[in-house]
């Protein structure tokens, strides 16, 4: 989907700052608010968003290790888009492995 992204950025991508409404950007850390990043991107951001992780976190390849890493549970629909975007299994992502411990917790 993404593939061609390179070729499709221009200038100096930024993140909407709609995404980080309760982030000051002055002041943000984007290394150590990544995961924050991409979730919200993922959740909410548009194709331009998406180019300005990939600058930011070394591409795709950068982009899918944040993903795996995302503690949050995604919505169904995220979840299933992050999955097939990046190219991953369900097992890979934290989110869905503290998803199945949860339930797992519960049921016992």
């Amino acid at each position: 989907m993404f593939q061609d992204w390179e070729k499709k950025v221009k200038g100096k991508p930024a993140v909407s700052a709609h995404l980080l409404w309760d982030v000051d950007r002055a002041k943000i850390d984007w290394q150590a608010m990544r995961k924050l990043v991409v979730q919200r991107v993922i959740e909410r951001g548009t194709e331009d968003d998406f180019y300005a992780i990939f600058t930011l976190y070394g591409g795709i390849e950068g982009v899918r290790e944040i993903v795996k890493e995302i503690p949050a549970i995604l919505s169904p629909k995220d979840e299933t888009f992050a999955l097939h975007v990046f190219h991953l299994k369900k097992e890979d992502l934290q989110c869905y492995t503290r998803k199945r411990l949860r339930e797992e917790h519960l049921n016992s």
